[in-house]
């Protein structure tokens, strides 16, 4: 098996498509030209601002982007030409359930970039539609079997919305939910999901208020002997204190070796700069400061998790992150 060798991973994602389109700019797709122009002028803006942040110091291979084909094609090539990490999404935006972006023709899709990573966000509550559920497994059972024939790592975007009976027997507490019910719907999901034989590299994880959440997840997802499988935190488009909340507690817990925090470093420094609030340059340095933020507390955690267990840190400058590494 061919998989992305999981070392640490910084990753700063803006493949949002459907919600940035509407939520940003106020859109209706189809778009104009001028309007596609315009929503990938601004995700220019957020490269740049994570090229300046990598530019202070941070080892190229622990850098990364995760950006969709549509809007950020020729930022996938520079950043592949630069030796940084690359993700492309290959989901079709804005479903509730998994769809291939480019149906059948998914593998050219992801050829014609070379990434490291290919990834789907998937909404998959065990409790869920059985049917909904099975056709997903069928489809993304035809991107593992893909990462598993080719170079590519397999990245995993796991979101457990919670059905109606859930949220009712919380009553209607969003946040009970996340912290009473949440942590076991997902260790389902991924069970239900490696029992038929999906298997990602990396599996992206919503933020967990408990390091112990965090240890359950991480013995979910490497076991039977899946040692090489890995998670990161993702940020939710939370505020800051949460987001270094979840950074701390995963950083804490070995099997999470980084993050991918996309809307809470990117959100306001494109929607001031839409705004005229500040200059493109100031927008810039904004996306390049947060997530410079992020690499700081995880790094933090990393040390005291190793301080704690008196084993040496995860090396930070050697690490790289090769796509094509037997596992």
């Amino acid at each position: 098996m061919t998989t992305a060798t999981i070392k640490p991973l910084y990753l700063l994602p803006f493949d949002h498509r459907h919600s940035y389109i509407k939520g940003m700019f106020h859109f209706d797709p189809p778009l104009s030209d001028t309007q596609h122009d315009h929503v990938a002028a601004s995700k220019q803006l957020i490269y740049d601002g994570f090229k300046a942040a990598v530019g202070t110091g941070l080892a190229q291979a622990d850098a990364g982007i995760l950006v969709d084909e549509e809007f950020g094609a020729a930022l996938l090539r520079d950043a592949q030409a630069r030796g940084f990490v690359t993700a492309v999404s290959v989901e079709k935006s804005g479903q509730d359930d998994f769809q291939f972006e480019y149906g059948n023709d998914f593998a050219a899709h992801i050829e014609a970039f070379h990434p490291t990573y290919a990834k789907v966000l998937v909404r998959y509550n065990p409790a869920g539609d059985a049917a909904v559920n099975a056709a997903q497994r069928e489809h993304l059972k035809k991107l593992s079997d893909y990462c598993q024939r080719s170079s590519c790592g397999f990245m995993f975007e796991l979101l457990v919305p919670a059905t109606a009976a859930q949220l009712a027997s919380v009553q209607g507490d969003k946040k009970a939910y996340d912290v009473e019910l949440r942590c076991d719907l997902m260790l389902q999901a991924i069970g239900q999901l490696q029992d038929a034989d999906i298997e990602p590299t990396l599996w992206k994880i919503e933020g967990l208020d408990q390091r112990a959440d965090c240890e359950r997840i991480v013995a979910q997802v490497q076991r039977g002997g899946r040692h090489h499988t890995h998670c990161i935190v993702l940020g939710r488009g939370a505020d800051i204190a949460q987001v270094e909340h979840w950074l701390s507690t995963a950083a804490s817990v070995p099997g999470f070796i980084g993050f991918a925090v996309g809307r809470t470093t990117f959100w306001d420094a494109v929607a001031d700069v839409e705004a005229q609030k500040i200059t493109r340059l100031q927008g810039v340095a904004h996306v390049a400061e947060r997530y410079r933020r992020w690499i700081t507390i995880f790094e933090q955690g990393l040390r005291a998790r190793n301080d704690a267990e008196r084993v040496p840190a995860i090396p930070a400058a050697s690490a790289v992150h090769s796509a094509g590494a037997s596992t």
